[in-house]
């Protein structure tokens, strides 16, 4: 390991491990890199689920950013915090939730919160608790375009549900939510033409709406992995989230994005059990763990390991070559997927200069902050 290596840390013995890592000024990059690929920063609703973090939420907002993306009501209520002004809770609100987003409502009047309704009586639920406040939320018909998550199928019913929040009292649709994150392939002529194809049915509602004389729906559209395509368009809002830190995952398949590693996992060298093999302090409970074993981490700093095994507190790495590794040791690993593993943590620890100087609070991992 280089010593001028980017994600050395000069006071490594002070952070203890396994510990996640961010380095600010590479946040600040990716925000810039988001920026020069779709300057018009109106048509961009960037996803807080990865960061979870005020702070970062703060550094967007002073990079010029005013309407945010989120998926629980306490990410929602982080931003508003932080005073963004336009929230989108990407995310029906169904049960005590619905009430939750409501007592947001009251609380932080400067901050225009919406969400996703993909059904009836969901709107009409909706619709007697914002009745009751005098006050006239904001909804975005969730469409099912192939990710079969959530979501209503395109066509004349999501037409209708449309035309229903329109004619409510306490609810009014103002657009389109349509997220495409089964869309994955490396290929990134493949994978506009699946996106393409499954925009169609979206921008053929809102030109149907249109036609019978409602104002033109807003399209809220996409995630990290279509971005590029549809940070094309016009007229539509782009929500990618994994940007911020960016991951393994997303690094090996959509190179044509050239963000970069923001936010590491740091782990020490904790048993030499055989000749071949270590033993460090990165389990399933520090990193997320629902891809298979060899991909769940890159370690920078050593390229001759191969995951052998993992447990709660443990992950046991076979050493391929001469096993020089001592105990105690520091590798340095980045998450093949960055969402859940930053939800693993309740702090980063925050480098610059190579220098562990602060923690930032993951304050929107906890499903309840107040509200």
């Amino acid at each position: 390991m280089n010593s001028a290596d980017w994600f050395t840390i000069s006071n490594i013995d002070e952070v203890d491990s396994p510990a996640l890592v961010v380095f600010p000024d590479r946040v600040q990059k990716n925000i810039e890199i988001l920026k020069s690929m779709l300057p018009d920063l109106q048509r961009l609703r960037p996803h807080v689920k990865t960061h979870k973090s005020a702070e970062v939420a703060k550094l967007l907002l002073q990079s010029g950013f005013t309407k945010f993306k989120c998926a629980t009501i306490a990410e929602a209520e982080m931003l508003a915090e932080a005073q963004a002004p336009d929230v989108l809770l990407a995310y029906q609100p169904v049960g005590p939730k619905a009430e939750r987003l409501s007592q947001l409502v009251k609380q932080f009047p400067k901050t225009t919160f919406s969400c996703l309704v993909d059904n009836v009586e969901t709107a009409n639920q909706l619709n007697n608790i914002f009745k009751k406040l005098n006050h006239k939320l904001e909804v975005y018909i969730d469409l099912n375009i192939g990710m079969n998550r959530t979501g209503i199928k395109p066509g004349l019913d999501a037409e209708a549900l449309y035309k229903k929040c329109q004619s409510l009292e306490g609810i009014i649709s103002v657009g389109l939510h349509a997220y495409d994150g089964q869309i994955r392939d490396a290929d990134l002529e493949v994978r506009t033409k699946k996106c393409d194809e499954g925009f169609i049915p979206v921008i053929e509602i809102q030109q149907n709406l249109v036609r019978e004389g409602f104002k033109e729906p807003i399209i809220v559209v996409g995630g990290t992995t279509t971005f590029p395509i549809h940070a094309k368009r016009k007229n539509v809002v782009c929500s990618p989230g994994t940007f911020i830190y960016w991951d393994n995952g997303y690094h090996d398949t959509f190179k044509e994005q050239p963000f970069e590693f923001a936010a590491l996992v740091m782990t020490r060298v904790i048993s030499k059990p055989t000749n071949d093999s270590i033993c460090i302090d990165l389990g399933h409970k520090s990193i997320a763990s629902e891809n298979p074993l060899d991909k769940r981490v890159f370690f920078l700093n050593a390229s001759n390991l191969t995951p052998t095994g993992h447990s709660e507190e443990h992950m046991v790495l076979k050493v391929n070559g001469e096993n020089n590794y001592q105990v105690g040791d520091v590798l340095y690993g980045v998450p093949f997927h960055i969402c859940p593993t930053v939800a693993l943590y309740d702090s980063a620890v925050i480098i610059i200069d190579h220098k562990a100087t602060d923690h930032w609070t993951m304050l929107a991992r906890n499903r309840k902050i107040k509200f």
